[in-house]
């Protein structure tokens, strides 16, 4: 398994990128963007989890040197502005981590640091779902796969609060859904980044690669977590908001140039009607 992730991403990166986009197939897009990240989420986060620990005492060294030949591979490959945005998230990631995790103690890893495969994994994250989110089958798809996403997510965090007594995830979830709601541009990306958090969160911590407390951060009583929360992924739009803030501070002109562009069109697509 591990050869076959190693393998793609040594050969194809650049192919599938391209094809990503020019694909009308919503099945293949999905497949090559969420499919393979979380198998990733499987095989790499394995090598991390108590049942390699059994094995080895050095099993977060190799999730590290996965994640590390992944991203490089991947870095390379990709254009100019998603490698600047990879590089701002694994900053932002970086920070967050220690933030969240090693002061604030809201979540505790295995070894009771910031494993190196995580913040360079949420930029691999960020980008995975970017490309789903931007792909042409997806965007025709996209309120279709809205409504979907939105009942699904839903549904999960009241199944998590029904049965595991998660009012905090509960509570975080019901939040991302509100702020969506007046977000039509963004709002396919947050909601496949929801999704896909909630998966890394329930291997990683059945894996035992990390575990959170049994209220909200260990500090608020009265909001009862599981472990993972269910809508944790709201903390990890401001890992989103904060990469896509770095870009467009190196990038000003370039960015209020394409938001008058696209006033423009409106403007005419609003004559036409």
């Amino acid at each position: 398994m591990v050869q076959f992730i190693v393998l793609f991403f040594s050969n194809n990166v650049y192919f599938y990128q391209m094809s990503l986009f020019a694909s009308k197939s919503t099945i293949y897009t999905t497949y090559k963007t969420l499919g393979l990240l979380y198998l990733f989420f499987i095989v790499g986060l394995f090598l991390d989890s108590y049942f390699m620990v059994a094995i080895t005492k050095n099993a977060q060294f190799y999730a590290n040197a996965l994640m590390l030949f992944v991203f490089v591979i991947t870095f390379f490959k990709v254009t100019k502005r998603l490698k600047e945005q990879m590089l701002g998230a694994v900053l932002i990631g970086f920070f967050g981590e220690y933030l969240f995790s090693v002061f604030l103690g809201m979540y505790t890893y295995r070894l009771a640091n910031v494993p190196l495969y995580i913040p360079f994994g949420h930029a691999f994250v960020y980008i995975a779902v970017l490309c789903f989110s931007k792909a042409a089958a997806i965007k025709k798809q996209h309120i279709k796969l809205e409504k979907t996403f939105a009942i699904f997510i839903f549904i999960y965090a009241a199944a998590f609060l029904v049965f595991k007594n998660d009012i905090f995830g509960f509570v975080m979830t019901i939040a991302t859904l509100f702020i969506l709601r007046n977000k039509p541009k963004e709002r396919l990306f947050y909601l496949t980044m929801y999704i896909s958090v909630a998966v890394l969160e329930i291997i990683g911590t059945t894996y035992k690669c990390w575990w959170w407390p049994s209220t909200a951060w260990n500090v608020i009583p009265f909001l009862p977590s599981h472990n993972p929360p269910s809508g944790i992924s709201l903390f990890y739009f401001l890992l989103d908001l904060g990469t896509l803030w770095l870009y467009k501070q190196r990038h000003l002109n370039t960015w209020k140039r394409m938001k008058n562009i696209r006033n423009i069109r409106l403007k005419l697509i609003n004559k036409t009607d």
